[in-house]
């Protein structure tokens, strides 16, 4: 049995976990734990991971994973079909829709006041837009607010078969919607609405249809990643600012330097912690020798800041290249969705801006992280100064 070289779930962690990753790439660039396996922390070692997918396998929940849990060639089909879905002319079309909805809930903000920013504004954004982008009922946006808690409480616990239930819980979700879907197209005279769902029915591989469970697990992966880690952004983002009023004043003065700014900030503070592999071969990685069949665990939230690619990790620099920033990964499964999360981030930046004379952190009650897998904060209590006419 391999010994510890940290515990993830530790309370000195948890407390803030980018200041222990900080230290544990000091200490133990490549580092075991019971919890996560193999924890790689070096922006070096991290692209190899990501990079070399023969080696380090993508198939690690022993549930379907429509295509981040796919290694080539199984994953290049449906990567083909996912991608048309973030297109530059899909994305044009749907700015009008995310601007208002982050409009709405920027000009229902306290005039001139207190806020728990996560529960009051990030995470109603994050649920309103997923289900504007997929075409889904407003009625589903608390089912799918307390599902997101849920789905983090039992990745917390490691408990497999709370995970699997947690699973199945959105699964009903979706596949009522499908079966709505049909019930409308079977009907006289009816139809299936023109949305991202419907499309996804559409879809084929090879000679037949995505499968209900293919179309599940897709939907399942879009939508764990926009709930959680789209507020967790507009948290961190919203928070960064909040600390730094000269920078918050030129942001709004020069909304156009909001997408640098925002991928910056969110590579010093990351909004997802880490994404997981399998060895298929036995490797060796930063001086320590893995065994075939063991769990990788790539620490995004380390390797973004690596003093040796970025120097001083909290320097904000928001003119460097993004090429080394592995805020949307890198590699095969780079995030297909990146440029609908810049859309969503830059437009809510540009709304909460547009819409306050200024915001900056409460005094009199202190923000707290969020744990493992999330980044950024559970508890976000921020002061409000709205703009005047």
């Amino acid at each position: 049995m391999t010994e510890n070289d940290w515990d993830p779930r530790a309370e000195t962690v948890l407390a803030n976990q980018i200041d222990a990753c900080d230290a544990l790439r000091r200490r133990c660039p490549v580092a075991h734990s019971d919890y996560l396996g193999w924890s790689v922390l070096r922006h070096e070692d991290v692209m190899r991971v990501l990079l070399d997918h023969q080696t380090f396998s993508s198939a690690v929940s022993r549930h379907p994973s429509v295509p981040n849990g796919m290694d080539p060639p199984e994953h290049t089909p449906y990567r083909k079909i996912i991608e048309p879905y973030f297109a530059a002319d899909r994305m044009q079309a749907f700015e009008p829709a995310c601007r208002a909805i982050a409009s709405r809930l920027a000009e229902r903000l306290p005039m001139d006041g207190e806020i728990e920013f996560m529960s009051g504004f990030a995470q109603d954004f994050a649920l309103e837009i997923q289900c504007a982008f997929m075409g889904w009922p407003n009625t589903l946006h608390e089912p799918l607010r307390e599902w997101t808690r849920k789905n983090h409480d039992a990745t917390l616990s490691g408990d497999r078969e709370r995970t699997a239930a947690v699973a199945f819980e959105f699964d009903h979700h979706i596949r009522k919607l499908l079966d709505e879907r049909r019930h409308a197209r079977d009907a006289a005279g009816g139809g299936m609405p023109p949305d991202v769902t419907t499309r996804l029915m559409r879809e084929r591989i090879g000679d037949r249809y995505l499968s209900d469970e293919e179309i599940v697990s897709i939907v399942r992966n879009w939508t764990v990643g926009e709930l959680a880690t789209i507020a967790s952004s507009v948290g961190i983002v919203a928070r960064y600012l909040g600390e730094r009023a000269p920078l918050q004043q030129r942001l709004r003065a020069q909304p156009s330097l909001l997408p640098n700014a925002i991928d910056e900030i969110l590579r010093i503070d990351a909004p997802l912690i880490s994404n997981k592999r399998r060895t298929t071969r036995p490797v060796e990685i930063g001086g320590r020798e893995i065994g075939t069949g063991e769990l990788v665990t790539a620490i995004w939230a380390s390797a973004n800041r690596d003093e040796s690619v970025f120097g001083d990790p909290d320097e904000f620099r928001p003119d460097r290249s993004g090429e080394q920033n592995l805020l949307y990964g890198a590699g095969i499964h780079i995030c297909p969705g990146a440029p609908l999360a810049r859309l969503e981030l830059r437009i809510v930046m540009e709304e909460l801006l547009a819409h306050t004379a200024a915001f900056e952190p409460s005094v009199g009650k202190a923000a707290t992280r969020a744990v493992y897998p999330a980044g950024g904060f559970s508890f976000l209590p921020m002061i409000i100064r709205r703009r005047t006419v």
